[in-house]
């Protein structure tokens, strides 16, 4: 299929005069999404409610319609797969993203219409592939298989035409007939739940493919690569899928992996890091080596930034694309063709370039450490995390951290729990570059620990392997898009996984 590939890059590349376009007028292409929402919505019950037919500004807009969390839209959404109609978007709803979350048992489900797959993420995922191939126009990226290491997805009980699963599996399931052709593996594998048995299954029927492309989050991902590695008796993933070009990565962040990454495969690949979540397709990196993703700003989602000082105020302000300014933490809120309306997502993000508006994911509303004014957010420890773990030539799977309160004999600390891929000859060494990263990287954490006033130096234990799997299974969250929740100013989990040692 060599043959196809200048034809491939050709039309690929057609399409690249519409993201310029929507790139280059972000703001005005944010105005025509919100008036093509609001209009689609008027006469939803949700519309009716707040008076759609007449806000005809987007300070209307905010002023009628207050931000939502999921407790807010919990219960249209469960009228909506009960079957009823014209709720919260105005055209038929029939599949549903169900996302666990990471601190909950929990499950949400997250209203996926057809315009959502459409507009939002198969038009998101066109754009990536677009802006590869204008990047490498010789990329022989479509004449291999992507291996797609997704979710699982299962039928609702609730009504049979209803369905819900994994995001990943969603978009599997609705995928045109050249995108079932091009991936790997087939769809009956690709859908298993156990999540063990499946990688198990994806490492044999995908090790003798052509495989030019991977998908998935890079904790599972690691997992099948040395599982291939172990059934085809190889050193490098290069050895066994030589014309591998490109990894796409999302859910967490890379910083931590990479270097496990390059040793597994050994080799020239790129990587791309894309920011799609159940509610949407959000954004996605232009280059391997651009510092941020560009926000898709015309892909049926009108966005709405909240500085995080004001979350849990009684009236929040949220800003426009107009008014963001680049370093400063903003939590997502949304307005979306799968009828979310205002929706506080829980992601925060950072924008590293205002033309264009480019966006990097910094943690969660509720996953960061703050119990002594520290204010540790996810990117902090994931920079810190991979900083400690080159100077002591350690590779980290996975970790978590949370505070040591105060005590009779004891001022704070954090406790960090580090399952090592490689350990570190030394760890207190490592506790040491760690801590000298995270002042280096938060000025307010740096604060805190000067004469360990308030805050002493870390505390952190070394794991065996597949500590976390294990927590995992035990939650019932095994595989697909869950992960390991980073930071907490709780100790429940923490200890719940010391307990497993």
């Amino acid at each position: 299929m060599k043959f196809l590939s200048p034809t491939i890059s050709r039309l690929a590349r057609m399409r690249f005069w519409r993201i310029k376009n929507w790139s280059n007028h972000p703001v005005a292409s944010q105005r025509e999404v919100l008036q093509e929402l609001v209009t689609a919505a008027q006469y939803t019950e949700f519309g009716k409610k707040y008076n759609f037919s007449r806000l005809f500004t987007l300070k209307d807009f905010k002023r009628n319609v207050p931000i939502q969390e999921y407790d807010d839209v919990k219960p249209y959404i469960e009228r909506m797969m009960n079957g009823e109609e014209n709720v919260l978007w105005n055209t038929p709803v029939n599949w549903f993203a169900k996302s666990s979350g990471t601190t909950s048992a929990k499950s949400k489900f997250i209203p996926i219409s057809e315009e959502s797959l459409t507009d939002n993420h198969f038009k998101g995922s066109k754009d990536v592939i677009t802006t590869y191939y204008e990047n490498f126009p010789s990329s022989d990226l479509l004449t291999g298989k992507a291996l797609v290491i997704g979710g699982s997805h299962q039928l609702s009980k609730v009504k049979d035409d209803i369905q819900f699963g994994d995001l990943s599996a969603i978009l599997m399931q609705n995928s045109p007939f050249w995108g079932q052709w091009l991936r790997t593996p087939e769809l009956s594998i690709a859908l298993l739940d156990e999540w063990e048995n499946k990688i198990e299954k994806l490492a044999r029927v995908t090790a003798d493919e052509n495989v030019t492309s991977i998908a998935g989050v890079p904790t599972w991902t690691l997992l099948l690569l040395k599982r291939i590695l172990e059934i085809k008796g190889k050193q490098t993933i290069k050895e066994v899928w030589p014309n591998l070009e490109l990894y796409i990565n999302g859910g967490v962040s890379f910083v931590p992996y990479r270097e496990q990454f390059e040793k597994i495969i050994g080799g020239k690949v790129n990587y791309l890091e894309i920011y799609n979540a159940s509610e949407g397709f959000f954004a996605g990196q232009q280059k391997p080596d651009d510092d941020g993703m560009l926000l898709f700003t015309e892909h049926g989602i009108f966005y709405e930034f909240l500085p995080v000082e004001e979350y849990g105020k009684p009236n929040p302000q949220t800003i426009g694309l107009k008014n963001v300014v680049p370093g400063k933490n903003y939590a997502l809120v949304i307005s979306t063709t799968g009828g979310l309306w205002r929706y506080l997502i829980g992601d925060t993000i950072q924008f590293t370039s205002i033309n264009p508006y480019k966006i990097k994911v910094s943690g969660r509303l509720k996953h960061y450490m703050n119990a002594f004014g520290e204010e540790v957010i996810v990117d902090n420890s994931d920079k810190a995390i991979a900083i400690a773990a080159e100077k002591t030539n350690a590779i980290v799977n996975d970790y978590t951290a949370a505070p040591v309160y105060f005590s009779e004999h004891n001022n704070g600390a954090h406790e960090w729990l580090i399952e090592f891929d490689k350990e570190p000859a030394n760890l207190h060494q490592f506790t040491v570059e760690l801590d000298a990263a995270l002042k280096n990287h938060n000025s307010d954490y740096e604060a805190k620990r000067q004469k360990d006033i308030a805050l002493r130096l870390p505390i952190v234990h070394a794991l065996r392997k597949g500590i976390f799997t294990e927590w995992l299974r035990s939650k019932g969250k095994l595989g697909g898009q869950n992960k390991v929740p980073r930071l907490s100013n709780e100790r429940i989990m923490l200890e719940e996984i010391l307990l497993l040692r």
